[in-house]
């Protein structure tokens, strides 16, 4: 998120506020003003924040998490105003993303919330990071999911939600988005992660495994871990 309200203050002239449970990454203005603010300190809850940093005309808005309802309910307002919202909720994959922000809600609100959700949503984009084959860095693997207009439908029906994974799949030509499978077997193909590891951290590991039977007869044996830093270089 750092890197995306870095690229928009670098390119762009637009009013950038953050809300952060602390500010990790201090953006000075270039050709944006970028207002920070830290939760508990200069604001008293991100849905508080939310709401007062909507009175200052902003055109993109930071939320560090969306942790509850309330917060998911205002980001959804911001969006469906004409604002950019950027935000984490703590899931394992695109999907789950969805079915996370919706499970905040009441059954009785979930149609009218996928609803909302299927109109106001973008992009979902999930990371982990993997330990390198030398173990002297990390790689990432990405899941990006790209919303079309056959997503939108899926995140309405709820019967249609695990219809998702596959678009996501099918969808990496023509709109640049992927699993994290597809990119997970890129990176062993690459030689930057170890088979085991990727098998591990994805999706579907039976199915992982299959996949890259298939496509390379199998791969290379070997233990490793799922390992998680924090750092950023602008």
């Amino acid at each position: 998120m750092a890197a995306m309200i870095g690229y928009i203050n670098r390119n762009m002239k637009k009013h950038i506020i953050t809300l952060e449970n602390p500010v990790e990454f201090l953006h000075r203005d270039l050709n944006s003003s970028v207002t920070q603010r830290d939760v508990g300190f200069d604001t008293e809850s991100f849905a508080s924040g939310l709401r007062s940093g909507l009175r200052q005309d902003p055109d993109v808005m930071l939320i560090g998490e969306m942790r509850d309802k309330e917060t998911i309910d205002t980001a959804l307002k911001a969006a469906e105003t004409g604002h950019l919202v950027v935000s984490t909720v703590h899931t394992k994959n695109a999907v789950q993303t969805l079915s996370r922000l919706i499970a905040e809600f009441r059954p009785e609100e979930q149609e009218i919330v996928r609803a909302r959700l299927a109109d106001a949503i973008q992009a979902v984009i999930s990371q982990r990071l993997l330990r390198t084959v030398d173990g002297k860095g990390r790689v990432v693997a990405v899941e990006i999911m790209r919303v079309t207009g056959t997503i939108r439908d899926c995140i309405v029906d709820p019967e249609r939600m695990e219809e998702i994974v596959d678009l996501i799949e099918e969808g990496r030509e023509q709109y640049g988005s992927q699993t994290f499978d597809q990119h997970l077997m890129d990176l062993v193909e690459e030689g930057l992660v170890e088979f085991s590891l990727a098998k591990a951290a994805a999706n579907s590991p039976s199915d992982f495994d299959l996949k890259m039977g298939i496509l390379s007869g199998g791969g290379a044996d070997g233990a490793g871990e799922i390992g998680k830093i924090g750092e950023f270089t602008p």
